[in-house]
């Protein structure tokens, strides 16, 4: 038994309640500082893997193309210039596509499928909308498969008694999963209004609004597109009048005297991001709603400009959860549960060695 500088024995020592240091074994040494590596090793990697909010883009946007179609389609720098601005977005509405031979749509797919590899892109259309036969319109949702899953469809009917056919083009509308964002779910209500009846189809977008929280029990509603809601087609008289203006729960993004028109001549705010709903408003990163000038980041001049639209597209950054570790998107959650669990495991084996 060890003898104590203080002439008692060790046992001696504790009886006596007086402390005695003895010395650890090696081994002991070893296990203590594998303990405190692997502790610290686990808080760097906790570190590493909390979610940040606003750390990366999920980028939703909205573009009137100008009449999008076959003639557009075979302009080899317009297509360039579109499947650019396009593949920006996770979700990207498009408007005025009147792709009767069913040939421009596929064409953009494949331009963006070959520009951007790191994601893979495809659509969802409505039917052709109108009331006229010789001119129709489409929505089209062009979205990453690895980012936004299509979960739902719906095209608004437009029959509501004592309001028969209140829209020239009816809302085609779609409901996407988007793991990666911290709202997760979200609804998108596209509008494209008639010039000459903007004030009532924007306040019968309030009834699709209704309608669509109703029947798919959600609050996270995103309503956008050209609602055409400023300058000589929304008098500012007539404001009072829609309910989608009027009503707090509902927040524009796009605010009044933002010019979403490419001419020089015009400055009118036509294209707008509507938000309903608290939650859903809280997960917009803030002041990220905003037109994309694609004539000034691409050096374009007015005229280029116009061969692609006579808008620029609109676009809002939903708030995302992102591990600090480079995982791809689609495991990054999983990923991060596996090694979280790999290293707790690991420390837990250490205290018990």
């Amino acid at each position: 038994m060890t003898e104590p500088a203080s002439g008692f024995t060790t046992e001696e020592a504790v009886r006596n309640k007086q402390t005695v240091e003895t010395p650890e074994p090696a081994s002991c040494l070893l296990q203590h500082c594998t303990m405190r590596w692997s502790s610290l090793l686990l808080l760097s990697f906790l570190s590493g893997v909390m979610v940040v909010r606003g750390g990366s883009d999920f980028r939703v946007c909205a573009f009137n193309l100008h009449h999008f179609g076959d003639s557009k389609s075979k302009k080899s720098t317009v297509m360039h210039t579109l499947t650019r601005i396009i593949a920006r977005c996770d979700v990207c509405l498009l408007q005025e596509v009147r792709d009767s031979k069913e040939n421009a749509l596929p064409k953009l797919l494949t331009r963006l499928n070959s520009y951007d590899t790191e994601h893979k892109y495809d659509a969802v259309a409505s039917e052709r909308l109108g009331r006229s036969e010789s001119y129709q319109e489409q929505y089209v949702f062009v979205y990453r498969t690895d980012t936004v899953s299509l979960t739902d469809q719906y095209q608004y009917p437009d029959d509501r008694p004592g309001d028969v056919d209140a829209f020239s083009r009816e809302p085609f509308v779609v409901r996407f999963k988007a793991p990666k964002t911290v709202i997760k779910e979200f609804v998108l209500i596209p509008q494209h209004t008639s010039p000459v009846n903007t004030t009532k189809e924007l306040d019968a977008l309030y009834d699709v609004l209704q309608h669509v929280k109703k029947m798919w029990k959600t609050e996270n509603v995103m309503l956008l597109g050209d609602f055409n809601a400023d300058c000589g087609y929304l008098a500012k008289k007539n404001r009072k009048n829609v309910r989608l203006i009027t009503d707090t729960d509902l927040v524009w993004l796009i605010k009044d005297k933002t010019d979403t028109t490419v001419r020089s001549t015009t400055s009118c705010t036509y294209d707008r991001i509507v938000v309903h709903g608290a939650a859903f408003t809280r997960e917009i990163v803030p002041l990220s709603a905003k037109p994309y000038n694609f004539q000034t980041e691409y050096r374009l001049t007015e005229e280029q400009a116009l061969e692609v639209s006579d808008h620029y597209p609109v676009e809002v950054l939903l708030k995302v959860v992102k591990s600090r570790f480079p995982f791809n998107d689609a495991t990054s959650l999983t990923s991060t549960k596996f090694l979280s669990l790999f290293v707790l495991s690991h420390l837990v084996s250490q205290v018990f060695t």
